[in-house]
């Protein structure tokens, strides 16, 4: 359900989670502050989604004109963008997964608050991880210093409704790695004593 007060802030349904730093907060360059984040990946075919995303820019945009007055543009850059197109960043396309979807990264220096279905917080971090698919409450804001004006996007809520197939590769337990190498490629521990065997 969507916020009736603060039109800017919205609920996106059955979206999916990419570079995922949700129970650890991450810089995502040297000497920048640190937050936790998301990329968040909305299908282009949910309208219900695209409206409320178009909603909430409208609404932050007309609250920073009423606040900088014209001085802010009437049509903002935003942190929206088009999976089948090209990174700002880079130049370069974006990742399989994006296509078909707008994409935006979210992020809080405050911990979004992630709970399961029943509404009941997640505490396995391992239960967090890019590719699975959610919900998310964010927040749209303006940002306006001289050389940088725009719409920003906060993450404020996180709620996961289902598993999705991991991004970035399955992640290898320790036991998968480790298990047996002591055995294989060391000498076996023994008292110096005795010579028995430390362990078997």
């Amino acid at each position: 359900m969507s916020n009736s007060i603060n039109k800017s802030h919205v609920v996106l349904t059955n979206v999916r989670l990419s570079y995922v730093h949700l129970t650890e907060p991450y810089a995502s360059q040297p000497g920048a502050d640190e937050k936790y984040s998301a990329m968040v990946l909305v299908p282009k075919d949910n309208a219900a989604n695209t409206k409320k995303i178009e909603t909430a820019i409208a609404a932050a945009t007309a609250k920073a004109r009423e606040k900088y007055g014209k001085g802010f543009p009437d049509k903002p850059k935003t942190s929206v963008h088009d999976g089948d197109g090209t990174r700002p960043s880079d130049g370069m396309p974006y990742a399989d997964e994006c296509q078909q979807h707008w994409v935006f990264t979210a992020s809080n220096k405050r911990q979004p608050t992630i709970v399961d279905r029943a509404l009941q917080p997640i505490l396995d971090s391992t239960e967090i991880y890019s590719g699975m698919y959610a919900n998310v409450g964010i927040t749209f804001f303006p940002y306006n210093t001289a050389n940088n004006k725009g719409i920003g996007i906060a993450l404020d809520n996180v709620q996961k409704i289902r598993d999705g197939e991991p991004l970035g590769g399955m992640r290898v337990s320790a036991e998968d790695d480790f298990a047996g190498l002591i055995e294989e490629n060391e000498p076996a521990a023994v008292d110096p004593i005795t010579g028995e065997p430390l362990y078997s």
